[in-house]
């Protein structure tokens, strides 16, 4: 039995002093023993993150970070930066670094590596926008994604990774794919796992469904064969993410 992981991903919100607050205001909340909790949070929100959580079930992760050592990268930040503050997990390939950033496959591919290099657990976002569901690509595309993103990849790092399902249509617009829709996809994502390694890795790997997750949503999503918790944005910043990490109760 896959163990849940619920991820909050703050993206471009709170200050370091504002997550203090609300991480202390979420921990309670956010305390259980069925399922893994994360927070990402924004770089400079790290370290007194870290402090905050310091005997919880909450682990931190960060939102991004860059493939290389060290070096000449002007505002990146390097693995090593992240491990030493202890820092868990990183959100790779997000739809708003693609769209914004130019990420591309090849780069999300190269983070991942790096990732595993250094011992952080990568949550792997891949996900169609609109016009590809509307077109019926949507399967063809996120598993292309998938394929890309797991190049160099051993089957002992896949099983440990983390994919979260997003499709960009559902990002923050209120707009929910339905349980069906979700369970569609991420059934897609453990067969092109199983493909790409074995069927045993695919059954160990945990997906995640994210886009526009809520309360209300979270049970049924949730309770889908091949959903194994989620990646939520917006709802991650208020005290009802405590309803979605307990959606059970």
């Amino acid at each position: 039995m896959r163990r849940k992981i619920i991820a909050g991903n703050w993206k471009m919100n709170k200050t370091p002093s504002e997550t203090v607050t609300l991480l202390n205001e979420l921990k309670p909340l956010v305390a259980t023993e069925e399922a893994d909790v994360v927070f990402c949070v924004p770089a400079v929100s790290l370290i007194p993150a870290i402090e905050t959580v310091k005997g919880t079930n909450i682990a931190i992760g960060a939102e991004n970070m860059h493939f290389e050592e060290s070096g000449a990268y002007t505002g990146e930040i390097a693995p090593n930066m992240l491990t030493d503050i202890g820092v868990k997990y990183v959100i790779i390939g997000h739809s708003e670094r693609r769209e914004y950033f130019a990420e591309t496959d090849e780069i999300v591919n190269k983070k991942v590596l790096k990732a595993f290099e250094h011992g952080i657990t990568p949550i792997i976002c891949c996900g169609e926008s609109l016009a590809q569901r509307e077109q019926g690509v949507t399967i063809d595309f996120v598993r292309q994604q998938i394929k890309i993103a797991f190049m160099g990849v051993t089957a002992e790092q896949a099983k440990s990774a983390v994919i979260a399902y997003e499709p960009i249509w559902a990002i923050g617009t209120g707009k929910v794919a339905t349980s069906e829709q979700a369970q569609e996809v991420c059934k897609a994502i453990r067969d092109c796992i199983a493909e790409i390694y074995d069927r045993e890795t695919a059954d160990t790997i945990r997906i995640q469904y994210g886009g526009s997750v809520s309360a209300a949503s979270a049970n049924e999503l949730f309770s889908q064969p091949d959903i194994d918790g989620g990646l939520v944005g917006g709802a991650s910043l208020k005290v009802d993410f405590g309803k979605i990490v307990n959606y059970n109760k």
